[in-house]
């Protein structure tokens, strides 16, 4: 019975002893809060794509043998560059044929319109005569009569030359027909065909591959998808980052041109509207390539020294963890402007207030003793 009391009484005195014993505090650091720069962004949901301005996937308007492959991939080209031609030697034979019929009908309203000009001297010389009375009322008639007839011919010729003017025209169309030319200057990215090859036209609704697929690379931008719900947000010209997956350790600028007026609804995929981006001029040394991947952020808004911590710190319901009295406490904040990196705190902390910052130490709660150790590096400047 003694037994028992003893070890009871010293269970409640080590109880005791460790109640009273000090609390051990955890070793904490912060960062202080400075003042900087916060933007509000909207970014892409999946991977936009450079692509150039103009960019064209030539094809022929009708079909036939390939009779000429004027360019190769790589080529530079200029507007109205023929590129390739079909056999047309029939064309061509037509054409030839259309321009000696033009050269009749010029010839004869030549012939014709002299003829009347001197009809037209004989008429006035009878008149005069007439009025001599050394010639007849008749032969006065009969000479009217005949230039009146050849200034007719005359102008009839020239409906004729519009004739045969119009059938070279129709000759020269086909031809045209035949021949694929650039519409712009450009680059030729890709050839398909060969001489000798027959050349088929797309007919509507099904794909084929173009005869030569046509870039200019003075004018690039990127479009990319962004969320449905954010696009309300985006306006045209607004100012935005693109970064590549090929240049990691740059970011090029631009701004927002064009703004899809629907909303893309793919299956298994969340709504998304498409957005251009126009890029700035490129860093020398910098050559991008039409396909590369792309993600933008567009700056919707922005502000200047404003009061700011690192969103990273911020807990579920925009608070943020300091050290009052050597032990945490709690701080509700009021936001501003917010993005990934930086959220502007309007109301609940200033200038110079520290912050924890390492949340990674488990059972942060608040309470809890702590003392605050230095920080090796903030990750945080008033510049950043």
């Amino acid at each position: 019975m003694k037994s028992a009391l003893i070890i009871g009484g010293t269970v409640v005195a080590i109880i005791a002893a460790i109640s009273l014993w000090p609390e051990t505090p955890v070793a904490v650091t912060t960062i202080p809060v400075q003042v900087g720069k916060v933007e509000s962004l909207v970014s892409n949901t999946r991977s936009g794509t450079v692509q150039a301005c103009l960019r064209s996937h030539l094809s022929l308007t009708q079909g036939g043998q390939v009779n000429q492959l004027l360019v190769q991939q790589g080529d530079t080209v200029v507007a109205g560059q023929l590129l390739m031609t079909l056999w047309n030697d029939d064309i061509k034979a037509g054409i030839a044929q259309a321009q000696a019929q033009v050269a009749i009908a010029q010839s004869n309203k030549a012939s014709r319109c002299r003829q009347a000009e001197a009809d037209l001297r004989d008429a006035k010389r009878l008149r005069d005569l007439r009025k001599k009375n050394m010639a007849s009322e008749e032969q006065l008639d009969r000479s009217n009569t005949v230039a009146d007839i050849s200034r007719f011919a005359c102008e009839q010729q020239d409906a004729q030359i519009q004739q045969v003017q119009a059938a070279l025209d129709l000759q020269q169309a086909r031809l045209a027909q035949t021949e694929l030319r650039a519409p712009f200057a450009g680059i030729i990215a890709e050839v398909n065909g060969e001489v000798g090859e027959y050349a088929t036209p797309s007919p509507p609704g099904v794909a084929t591959p173009p005869a030569i697929d046509l870039i200019n690379q003075e004018c690039l931008y990127v479009r990319a998808p962004i969320d449905e719900v954010d696009a309300a947000q985006v306006k045209i010209g607004m100012e935005t980052r693109v970064t590549l997956d090929a240049f990691q350790d740059q970011t090029f600028t631009g701004l927002v041109s064009r703004i899809a007026p629907y909303v893309q609804d793919l299956e298994k995929q969340a709504r998304t509207v498409d957005v251009d981006v126009t890029l700035s001029s490129l860093p020398q040394g910098i050559d991008l390539l039409i396909g590369y991947s792309a993600d933008i952020e567009v700056i919707t808004a922005s502000r200047d020294n404003v009061v700011r911590i690192p969103t990273e710190l911020l807990l579920e319901g925009n608070k943020v963890l300091t050290v009052q009295n050597d032990a945490i406490a709690e701080v509700p904040l009021t936001l501003g402007l917010t993005n990934w990196t930086w959220s502007e705190v309007t109301a609940g902390l200033k200038a110079g207030d520290a912050v924890i910052n390492s949340l990674d130490i488990p059972d942060l709660n608040p309470g809890i003793k702590v003392k605050i150790t230095p920080a090796s590096d903030s990750g945080i400047t008033k510049d950043d």
